[in-house]
């Protein structure tokens, strides 16, 4: 189903019509979607950081690269799921700021994830496929699609929140495929 975004319209002073739009009432019907996506997110964070500080051991110089290349954008992505959610349950009555934020998120996002992708391709660590989709080609397909949402709802458009939504929910998905693959490459090599 598509939705809508719903407009009032308020007689000024002067007789004017200014349209506000109701983004209030058209992400009431995201809430629990934003709530499950971005609790996720902060759940998973913190057990990344649980994780990560009882295989300390492992983050020596030796693995700095590895580290940087795997495990800090994670962190980022995780991070910016979780922002972005609380960004969509807040209670905004213009769309431009929260586009501007969504924005600005996607650019940040988008820069690292194309770092991370060249330097996932270029790393002897993999050589996997799925390593080049998971840490680099998808969460960058994601920041694209949250930079179009961005631009959506700045204009009002009705794909903003569902670009929103799909980004976020890729982002979560693909980053706890990351953590996983994360947690399996530390304990195997802590047992070596």
């Amino acid at each position: 189903m598509l939705l809508k975004w719903s407009y009032e319209f308020v007689k000024v002073s002067d007789n004017r019509r200014v349209s506000f739009m109701w983004a209030v009432e058209v992400l009431k019907e995201w809430h629990d979607f934003y709530v499950l996506v971005g609790t996720a997110a902060a759940t998973l964070l913190g057990l990344l950081f649980v994780a990560v500080s009882l295989g300390a051991g492992y983050l020596t110089e030796k693995h700095q690269l590895g580290t940087r290349t795997f495990m800090s954008p994670v962190v980022v992505h995780f991070t910016s799921v979780f922002f972005l959610s609380a960004v969509a349950l807040f209670p905004w009555h213009q769309p431009k700021f929260p586009a501007a934020l969504i924005g600005a998120t996607a650019l940040v996002g988008a820069v690292i994830s194309t770092y991370i992708t060249i330097q996932v391709v270029r790393t002897d660590m993999t050589n996997y496929i799925q390593d080049y989709l998971a840490y680099g080609l998808l969460p960058g397909v994601a920041y694209l699609v949250l930079l179009v949402a961005a631009v959506s709802i700045y204009l009002e458009k009705d794909l903003g929140l569902d670009a929103l939504a799909g980004a976020l929910l890729l982002l979560t998905i693909a980053n706890i495929r990351n953590a996983w693959d994360l947690m399996l490459t530390m304990v195997r090599r802590h047992h070596q």
